[in-house]
């Protein structure tokens, strides 16, 4: 083993056992055999920060630039610095192309959140923030003092912080016009799904196997199917099946107006809901609206099940709902069991095409379709799908608002789903 590679891994176990100092000396003796090693520079530098020393810091983080000028972790070392000096427009200039580069570098987006809070962008620092600690947690750091190593607790204690107190006073914001409007008592449930959602206040589900993943409006009806009474439109809607069937068949002739509902899988999310015993299993979906966006070349190929569609009472949230399509389940396919992200709204198939042996499952109760026959069920339960024939089923999918909300908290949830994204930075109903 070369000297470099001793070096190094000295250097490396000191910093494994927290011995700063070693680790340094180790990384010192290391740059006189590789006076331009990126990672001994770097290290060196954060260990000049701490101390106070930003100059010396600066000129060595320059040198491993110079070396790799593209080194992400070099560029984050040097914004840091520039944090630790308060000098936060400067910072900024380092990590918003950074960032643009790697979305994914949730300690860049940390210090990112930082400085825009600093400089008054407090809006966007809570986005940041939110976005730095959800990517963290979802790779298992931050989630404790023992995930979250010891130079950032502080920062991170403060974006936790952050968020808390500043969703609050933002959600109370989106909410006060209408409380004005309609009056505290007309928005209770809607008041207490927000604390749910802060985490102030611990909301009860109707039963262990319902789940929301995002918002949940207690005191709402929660069966897993509903009474059809419920919905007067149910009748117009199912006489047409045989016109919404014939235009559904000149889609499935071209297989290639359909897209994979999850994503393609190497967008991550391919295989997360979707199994079965089919040779290739498939979830696609031939979309009217998909998260609030219209698409009208659809609409205009299958103009009788537009129509259809509006006129029925859809779920209308701008950039984030309704979600309408031709649900296309293959051979062998099953949909895995899952949780949607609120009770307040349902979800309605007309069933098209039915074969043999395919079924619904919500909360452990099985409904099997039945062709021109529509079910609306809370998603919020966990629940599946599976098609074991060796044909396709296809539900015409659509959501439509929980029948037990009224006016004033429909217009509520609307606003308070349009102030969430904003805060997230992300589509929060697209579950």
């Amino acid at each position: 083993m070369s000297d470099v590679a001793v070096l190094t891994e000295r250097a490396l176990a000191h910093a494994r056992n927290g011995d700063t100092t070693a680790a340094e000396q180790s990384f010192r003796e290391l740059l006189q055999h590789a006076p331009e090693d990126v990672q001994a520079l770097n290290f060196i530098a954060r260990c000049h920060s701490t101390r106070g020393e930003h100059a010396a810091a600066e000129r060595l983080l320059q040198r491993a630039l110079a070396a790799a000028p593209d080194d992400a972790g070099t560029l984050k070392n040097l914004a840091v610095s520039l944090v630790e000096q308060g000098q936060w427009q400067a910072a900024l200039a380092h990590l918003q192309p950074l960032l643009s580069q790697d979305p994914g570098f949730f300690v860049a987006r940390l210090y990112l959140a930082l400085s825009l809070q600093q400089s008054g962008a407090h809006a966007a620092a809570l986005t940041h923030f939110y976005q730095a600690v959800s990517q963290a947690q979802r790779q298992g750091h931050w989630t404790s003092a023992q995930t979250t190593p010891p130079g950032l607790r502080r920062l991170v204690e403060h974006a936790m912080r952050s968020l808390r107190d500043g969703r609050r006073h933002t959600l109370q914001q989106v909410l006060a016009p209408l409380q004005q409007r309609h009056g505290h008592r007309a928005l209770q449930r809607i008041e207490q799904a927000v604390a749910g959602y802060l985490g102030e206040l611990r909301l009860a589900t109707a039963g262990p196997e319902q789940r929301p993943t995002f918002l949940y409006i207690p005191g709402l009806p929660s069966p897993r199917y509903f009474d059809p009474a419920l919905f007067p439109w149910y009748e117009t809607l199912q006489d047409a099946t045989p016109l919404l069937r014939e235009e559904l068949l000149s889609v499935l002739e071209e297989r290639q107006l359909l897209a994979p509902f999850l994503g393609e899988p190497s967008a991550g999310r391919g295989g997360s809901y979707l199994g079965g015993d089919g040779e290739q299993p498939r979830w696609d979906g031939f979309f009217f609206h998909r998260h609030g966006k219209v698409f009208s070349e659809n609409a205009q190929r299958c103009p009788r099940t537009a129509a259809a569609l509006e006129q029925v009472p859809l779920v209308r949230i701008e950039g984030h709902a309704p979600e309408t399509l031709y649900s296309v389940l293959g051979p062998g396919s099953h949909i895995l069991p899952h949780t949607g992200v609120t009770n307040s709204r349902i979800v309605t198939h007309l069933p098209l095409i039915v074969p043999e042996h395919c079924a619904l499952r919500v909360a452990g109760e099985e409904h099997a379709w039945q062709e021109g026959r529509c079910v609306s069920f809370d998603d919020t339960w966990e629940h599946e799908a599976w098609n074991r024939s060796q044909s396709t089923r296809v539900v015409l999918l659509f959501d439509v608002w929980n029948p037990g909300l009224d006016e004033a908290e429909r217009d509520a949830i609307d606003a308070l789903v349009r102030g969430i994204a904003e805060l997230n930075g992300e589509d929060i109903l697209a579950g």
